[in-house]
C-alpha cells in the first residue's frame, strides 16, 4: 500500500501561519504500516517522535493550538530584558538544583 494512502491529512492546507498540519486518527494497524514502510534511515527519527508522544505532558504540548497572538510592547520589553541577563552557568545550576 502507498504511504501517502496511509497518511490521513485533512484535504484543505494547513493556515499558513500554523506550521503544525493536523492528522485525522489513525488506527495503530494503519500505524505500524507507516513504520514498516519506513527506510532504515528514517528509525532514529521515528523513534524519537514515538517516544515523545508516550509522555503524556509533552503530547499535550505537541497537541495544544499553536499561539499566534501578537507580542504585546510589554512582552517585547521582557524578552530583551531577559536577553540582557547574564545567566549562570551549567554547573551552577546544577549544583542548585542537586542543594535541594
Amino acid at each position: 500500500m502507498p504511504q501517502q494512502a496511509l497518511c490521513k491529512q485533512p484535504a484543505a492546507p494547513p493556515d499558513r501561519r500554523n506550521p503544525v498540519v493536523p492528522l485525522m486518527p489513525m488506527t495503530k494497524t494503519e500505524l505500524h504500516q507507516l513504520v514498516d514502510a519506513l527506510p532504515d534511515e528514517s528509525l532514529p527519527a521515528a523513534a524519537i517522535l514515538l517516544r515523545r508522544a508516550q509522555d503524556p505532558v509533552a503530547a499535550k504540548l505537541d497537541a495544544a493550538p499553536y499561539d499566534d497572538e501578537e507580542l504585546t510592547d510589554e512582552d517585547l520589553r521582557a524578552v530583551k530584558e531577559a536577553r540582557s541577563e547574564p545567566g549562570i552557568s551549567w554547573s551552577d545550576a546544577e549544583a542548585e538544583l542537586n542543594a535541594g
